[in-house]
């Protein structure tokens, strides 16, 4: 009956990574400096597991305990990127060695595009790098008109199709991604197609809803929850975490609306009784907050998620193991609306595990899977440090 609940604070970085200048992120540290310019953030129970004593030379501005009842440290990313998909897939074991596509320079070739619009019968706006919020507002009355969906991409490996939801149904707009998905192999495979349905009445005033798809390739190696699965275990997925497992490794879903959506949700597994894996990715903080350098909305998405960790701890069972984390950065406070490289906290807790042990500086996201599978006495072969020994 032992259990590893793995909560994603998706976006949530702890610094820049040494490599960070290669990807545009120097300056970068999301925690840190949402606390520079937010300075009454106030996170008391992350602080008593240890958040502010991690390594790093600022994070003790978040505050410091002097006997952290967690284990504390920061994970560097071994993949090549700083999105989503690689971070996840690295936390469950698999490394990105070959950086997904991306097209932002150009937008996305007209040879990919023309077979796009045969596959789904029409053609399409837009086909360049944009903000979401901005070019549902550009193009929106234009596709209201016309009906064509609107496809863009971003610094990050993604071919996003937003659509009025009055004008391409949303179950409608989720079939035209997986044809698109079928599209977006080989030297086009971009790490993920996503729905972006929007609401509204015209220009200005359109905005996104919460019925967002993501539409990944599968991971390319088996993961924690494959190998869990595997062994009969009950593998929980909230949030769009089975979207960027493609579905694999999980025997139960739960999709959310939000953050506070995926907080119960979480819980309410916490509180079930079975042996296996709670892997749960709470997307707000970089859907709503970090895209949008909404500092004071991330602070207070961070504030609530710190005011549910008591209820989180007290549900866990005897030998549960909680583990938070992250996938990547996305620093409000910089000019870039994009992911940011950075370096990861990792708290881990459970009520039978020591309390103030320093992890370090890990060299992969992977030593958290190789972790869950020690935990669950799972044989792996991924390229990692187990840290099991140092906390039980």
């Amino acid at each position: 009956m032992k259990r590893a609940i793995v909560i994603v604070l998706d976006s949530v970085g702890i610094g820049e990574m040494p490599d960070a200048a290669k990807f545009g992120d120097e300056g970068s540290n999301t925690l840190v400096n949402i606390k520079k310019h937010y300075p009454s953030l106030n996170i008391p129970n992350f602080i008593s597991l240890g958040l502010g004593n991690v390594n790093g030379e600022e994070t003790h501005l978040l505050g410091t305990s002097g006997s952290p009842v967690g284990c504390f440290g920061k994970m560097a990313e071994r993949s090549i990127g700083k999105d989503t998909t690689t971070g996840h897939w690295e936390i469950g074991g698999v490394m990105t060695l070959k950086p997904f596509p991306t097209f932002t320079e150009t937008g996305f070739p007209a040879e990919m595009i023309a077979q796009f619009e045969e596959a789904i019968g029409t053609k399409v706006l837009g086909n360049y790098a944009a903000s979401g919020t901005e070019i549902i507002n550009v193009l929106g009355d234009e596709h209201v008109k016309t009906g064509y969906p609107i496809v863009y991409t971003s610094a990050d490996s993604v071919f996003q199709i937003a659509a009025h939801e009055e004008i391409i149904p949303v179950d409608k707009l989720y079939e035209i991604c997986e044809k698109a998905r079928e599209i977006l192999t080989g030297e086009w495979g971009v790490a993920r197609v996503i729905a972006r349905p929007f609401i509204g009445d015209k220009n200005g005033s359109f905005e996104r809803t919460k019925n967002r798809r993501d539409f990944s390739l599968p991971p390319t190696g088996n993961t924690i929850l494959d190998l869990a699965k595997a062994k009969g275990l009950t593998v929980a997925a909230v949030g769009k975490t089975e979207d960027i497992f493609e579905h694999r490794g999980i025997t139960v879903a739960e999709h959310t609306t939000n953050n506070v959506d995926g907080i119960e949700k979480t819980i309410n597994f916490i509180k079930q009784d079975f042996g296996g894996i709670i892997f749960t990715n709470l997307v707000d903080f970089d859907m709503v907050y970090g895209h949008r350098n909404d500092v004071e909305g991330y602070a207070k998405a961070l504030e609530y998620f710190d005011s549910k960790l008591p209820e989180i701890m007290e549900a866990m069972k005897e030998d549960d193991i909680l583990l938070i984390t992250a996938d990547h950065g996305c620093d409000p406070t910089t000019t870039s609306t994009d992911h940011s490289r950075e370096y990861v906290p990792l708290i881990v807790y459970g009520k039978k595990l020591k309390g103030g042990v320093d992890l370090g500086i890990r060299k992969t996201f992977a030593d958290l899977g190789k972790t869950v599978m020690e935990h669950l006495g799972i044989e792996n072969d991924f390229e990692a440090e187990s840290f099991l020994k140092d906390i039980v």
